[in-house]
């Protein structure tokens, strides 16, 4: 481990040239950081194996049936976007995912004060689409 060590840390000097002369702290610095990730890799993964040795490590087998209820609402939520005008679905896609109306209103071409309106006008249509659940909106 130390020579790979050692070698970890002459790597980095060549991969970051410097002007400055290389400092023998920086070296050791770099060895020691690079021992005690080791370090910490093996005791996470000894750690993981100790928990379920009979078990693999990841995520267990998903749902069959799950995985049919969500095909089926992410179905009906984009039939249902379909039904919007092009600034409509833009404008609601945009706002769940964070974006402010100054924002919006860019990528619409619209006025800021007009973005409200067309994000209520959207929600109101996708409310009486048939077959849409209201815990998707």
């Amino acid at each position: 481990m130390a020579a790979d060590a050692a070698q970890e840390a002459f790597v980095r000097v060549l991969d970051h040239p410097s002007d400055r002369s290389i400092e023998r702290a920086w070296l050791f610095k770099v060895g020691t950081n690079y021992v005690m990730e080791r370090a910490r890799t093996a005791a996470r993964r000894e750690r993981l194996l100790a928990a379920r040795p009979d078990r693999a490590i990841g995520d267990p087998p998903r749902d069959p049936h799950a995985d049919v209820e969500a095909d089926e609402r992410r179905r009906a939520v984009l039939s249902a976007l379909d039904c919007l005008s092009e600034k409509e679905r833009v404008s609601v896609l945009m706002r769940e995912e964070g974006f402010s109306h100054r924002e919006i209103a860019d990528a619409v071409g619209t006025t800021t004060g007009a973005v409200g309106t067309l994000i209520a006008r959207a929600h109101q249509r996708l409310l009486r689409t048939p077959g849409l659940d209201l815990e998707l909106l």
